[in-house]
């Protein structure tokens, strides 16, 4: 089961990799609201398990605070490793190093720069209110863009976003090996 954000990443893994694994993504603007993360995924896997040997959680904590790692703990289940998919896409010494050169500094994927415009401005009401744009951003200082497959169509919609934002855009090439890597642990195959 992956995180809706992940999901087009992880197939695309699964697919180099010949790994023999459905993908069964849950819906990524459950990001907008972390606190219902965790019965979200409990209710995949009991629809799932049935019908699965083994039954992976393609998330990482994501702002559930703990509770998706109760959830994992009691369904024996294993997630994929760090707070968020920043740290598994950069891997969490590189994010940290991100952080710690420029605290303000917003993070896209390729997902978010390619969905930004519905899963932020939308969601945040700033097509209707642009006014908020600094109440939202003001403390930011740069974004960053983690690429994992850098396109042209995905640097114009990072670029959007940081205009959006009225921030200056970073590009840190990442490539899925981080993600790969923590896939392949999860399902034990490392």
């Amino acid at each position: 089961m992956a995180c809706g954000a992940l999901s087009l990443s992880v197939q695309r893994v699964v697919a180099t990799r010949v790994w023999p694994v459905d993908v069964h993504p849950l819906p990524p603007l459950l990001h907008n609201r972390p606190e219902k993360i965790a019965a979200a995924v409990e209710a995949a896997v009991h629809d799932l398990r049935p019908r699965y040997r083994q039954v992976v959680v393609a998330y990482a904590d994501c702002g559930t605070y703990g509770a998706l790692d109760e959830v994992c703990d009691r369904l024996g289940l294993t997630r994929l490793q760090g707070q968020h998919c920043y740290d598994v896409y950069a891997g969490v010494e590189r994010y940290a190093e991100l952080m710690r050169a420029e605290p303000g500094t917003y993070v896209l994927t390729d997902f978010l720069a390619a969905a930004f415009h519905r899963s932020v401005v939308v969601e945040l009401g700033l097509d209707r209110y642009p006014e908020l744009r600094q109440d939202y951003f003001g403390n930011y200082t740069r974004v960053v863009w983690l690429a994992q497959r850098p396109t042209p169509e995905l640097a114009a919609a990072a670029r959007r976003a940081a205009e959006v934002m009225g921030l200056p855009l970073e590009q840190v090439d990442v490539g899925d090996l981080g993600l790969e890597q923590e896939l392949a642990q999860a399902m034990g195959l490392l």
